[in-house]
């Protein structure tokens, strides 16, 4: 009987931790709009763009967890993704040209700034709670592009 109990308060937790690997769909929604924010800015060929999708995925994964991960210290967080970021260079060199897989991460930046600058005035604006910041969100994205 212990054994049943002990592996029904097992379950929920390992359905937890794997859930956690997976985006929400707020990060997905984000996600989306930054890679086609990203291949418009480059002027990437359908080729490209295709070759491009799945490892802009795969970082921009790694970059949110290694921020979930590393939240608490600003220096360490900054570390590893100064280390997440030489790492894809190779891998955006590998589908781009030197000069654009460099730029991948200032129009992220740029992309970062401008989400954050709309949110700041639209909460100046209306002065909204924060629990109403994730439909600004999904506004916002779509005003980007």
């Amino acid at each position: 009987m212990k054994k049943w109990l002990i592996i029904l308060f097992l379950i929920p937790g390992v359905a937890t931790m794997a859930q956690n690997d997976e985006p929400t769909p707020q990060e997905g929604k984000i996600q989306e709009r930054m890679r086609e924010y990203i291949q418009n800015k480059l002027n990437l060929n359908r080729n490209e763009a295709d070759r491009f999708t799945p490892v802009f995925v795969r970082y921009f994964r790694e970059f949110a967890q290694t921020h979930r991960q590393n939240r608490g210290d600003r220096l360490v967080l900054q570390q590893k993704i100064v280390e997440l970021r030489l790492r894809y260079r190779g891998e955006f060199r590998q589908i781009l040209d030197e000069q654009r897989a460099n730029k991948v991460y200032l129009y992220e930046d740029e992309f970062r700034r401008k989400a954050v600058d709309i949110i700041r005035e639209h909460r100046r604006g209306d002065r909204v709670p924060p629990r109403r910041t994730r439909a600004i969100m999904l506004r916002m994205y779509n005003c980007l592009l």
